[in-house]
Formats: structure tokens, C-alpha cells, sequence
């Protein structure tokens, strides 16, 4: 999915305050994803004072959205650099198609995963049989030695299982339960770092303990809630809203996941803290200004101008309609966040 803001300067969501030991709860921005109807998300990744969570670095949470009121998703080839990105669907089915000449269908329980390395274009449209819209989209920000790496696409179907009163989906890593990771616990997509993401959905009432690794930090983004969260050492269980994500700290080892009177349904991210300085732009991940202003000449020039379609961006077969053009450039340079 594009970031479709036409003024892309780094609009970010303010920090809360700490909510328990190591623990911090953020609200979410709400975007118009474009459009006649402008389907709007909730972004929550990047905030002011978090860009990551691991190498997680764009999180956008959209829906359940009636696909005759917002029109759909309709995103047009556009742009990445420098990251993954990650499609995962409660509801609905989106058509994905790239410059490497990939097709194929998102729906709920499969993950899409692209990667952008060096650059790489794609479009994204729901399918005309889908009423109802509703996910997560998800960017990883790939480290120095890997962000120049060949672009390519992996598809794979996740098989859910249960843990406690849960039923987890596992979609990007691998989760432990009891101990142990089991087949169903792993996602067989290629990341460039250690990651973790999954699906968590509990019944009203249900409990779930889910074991960490201690040296990731980890995002808990809430889909259906509230839901609460108790970890070692808080003095009560922190309570994280509807569409608002929960950050811990590196150090958790496990932290116990409780629905009250309504179901709970979490995405759960993880990852080694990422150490390197990003420069995010619009659909641009780079290390410096002058990057990312070369990113956008490139795709104005080779893709727009329609002056090299062989370019570093390609194009995309199949999809009826232009390109999408970057904006402008804000006036000022842009600085790299860590």
C-alpha cells in the first residue's frame, strides 16, 4: 500500500506517557488514504520518538470499512525503496501486482510480502467481489547491507493454532508456545532481520501468555478491544484501546494478553531494536535527503515522463491507469531518525 498523503513531511503522532514498566501506549493519526471517497487509515507507526519497533517502521490499521461507502482500495503503481512491505487481511481480498511481474490475491490468513531492495513499483486494488475492507499494512525498513538487494514478491498461507484461549496466526518469524516453536508457529517469508509478527485473537474473557524474546522490543497493535496487558513488575494491568499500540521494551520475557466483556484481536510485532538512522519520505526509505530526492527524480523521470520503462522502478502489467506522481519535496532537508 502507498503512503497516498500529498503533503508527506513527517506528520507524526505524539508519545504518551509511560503506562507501566517498560510499557507505553500510543494513539493513533488518522490518514485519508485517497480516492473519491478517501478511505481513511489509523497510522501508528511512525510516531514522534518511536519510528521502529524492530525493523517494523510504517504501521497503517484500517477498517472494517463498507466498500460502498469508501469505494475500496484502488492504489495505483507507485514507488518503494529500501524496505518490505507486509499485507495481512482480516476481511476482504486485495489484488497485488508489481514491476516483477508478480499477481496475486491477499486474503485473510495469507501474507503478502514484497521485498523493494534497490526499487521496485506495484499497485493495489480490491477485487470486485469484496464488500468489506479490513487490515493491517505494514512497511519493514531493511538494514544497510540488504537495502540495495534485487526486488522480489513471496506469498504464503498461515495455518492458525491455539495457545491458551487464543488462536494465534503467525506470520512473519516465529512464536513459542510452552517453549517451543512448532511448525505451525513459523512464517516461511525471507526477512532481512529478526522479526515477529502474528495475529492474537481471544475470546471475551480469555487469557493468553505469550513468551517473548527478551532481546526484541515489541509492538502490540489492538484490532478489536480493549485489550489488557499484564506484565512482571506493573502494579495493574495496562489497558491499551481500540486501534492504539501498546510498545514494551527489550528485557520482556512473556507478558499475559486478557480480554474483558468483548473479544480481543491483536497484531503483535517484534524485533531487535533497529540502530541504524532512517530518512522516510512518502514511499522512500533512504539514509539521507539527497537520497530520497534521487528516488523521486528517478520515478518522475523513468516511470511519469514514461522515459525509461526498463528504469530501476519497472512498471506494472496489468494495471488499467497511470502511475501515481510523488509529490513535492518539502522546503527543508530531511533529517534521519534512529
Amino acid at each position: 500500500m502507498s503512503n497516498l498523503e500529498r503533503d508527506p513531511v513527517e506528520l507524526l503522532c505524539p508519545p504518551d506517557e509511560m503506562t507501566g514498566p517498560g510499557v507505553d501506549v500510543h494513539e493513533y493519526r488518522e490518514v485519508p488514504l485517497g480516492g473519491p471517497r478517501a478511505m481513511p487509515v489509523r497510522r501508528t507507526l511512525p510516531q514522534r520518538g518511536r519510528t521502529t519497533i524492530g525493523a517494523w517502521c510504517f504501521a497503517d490499521h484500517y477498517g472494517p470499512d463498507e466498500v460502498a461507502e469508501t469505494g475500496g482500495m484502488i492504489v495505483p503503481p507507485h514507488p518503494h525503496t529500501g524496505l518490505q512491505t507486509v499485507s495481512w487481511l482480516f476481511e476482504g481480498e486485495i489484488e497485488h501486482r508489481d514491476s516483477t511481474g508478480s499477481h496475486e490475491l491477499v486474503r485473510p490468513g495469507g501474507v503478502n510480502l514484497m521485498t523493494a531492495g534497490r526499487g521496485i513499483s506495484h499497485s493495489e486494488v480490491s477485487t470486485p467481489g469484496t464488500t468489506r475492507l479490513h487490515g493491517v499494512q505494514l512497511w519493514v525498513a531493511l538494514p544497510d547491507e540488504s537495502r540495495s538487494v534485487a526486488p522480489f514478491f513471496e506469498h504464503a498461507d498461515t495455518t492458525p493454532f491455539r495457545l491458551g484461549d487464543a488462536t494465534v496466526r503467525v506470520f512473519v518469524g516465529e512464536l513459542t508456545g510452552d517453549g517451543e516453536p512448532t511448525d505451525a508457529a513459523a512464517a516461511s517469508v525471507t526477512v532481512f532481520s529478526p522479526l515477529l509478527g502474528a495475529q492474537v485473537d481471544l475470546p471475551a474473557g480469555g487469557t493468553v501468555e505469550l513468551e517473548l524474546d527478551p532481546s526484541f522490543e515489541h509492538g502490540i497493535l489492538v484490532d478489536a478491544g480493549p485489550a489488557f496487558l499484564e506484565v512482571p513488575g506493573a502494579e495493574a494491568p495496562v489497558e491499551v484501546p481500540w486501534a492504539h499500540l501498546a510498545h514494551l521494551e527489550r528485557g520482556h520475557e512473556r507478558v499475559r494478553l486478557r480480554a474483558d466483556a468483548d473479544p480481543v484481536r491483536v497484531v503483535l510485532l517484534g524485533g531487535v531494536p533497529f540502530g541504524e538512522e532512517l530518512v522516510m519520505w512518502w514511499n522512500f526509505i533512504g539514509r539521507s535527503h539527497d537520497e530520497i530526492v534521487e528516488f523521486r527524480r528517478r520515478w518522475q523521470s523513468d516511470v511519469i515522463a514514461r522515459n525509461d520503462a526498463d528504469g530501476p522502478f519497472g512498471t506494472v502489467a496489468g494495471y488499467d491507469g497511470d502511475p501515481l506522481p510523488a509529490p513535492e519535496l518539502p522546503t527543508v532537508r530531511l533529517k534521519p531518525r534512529r
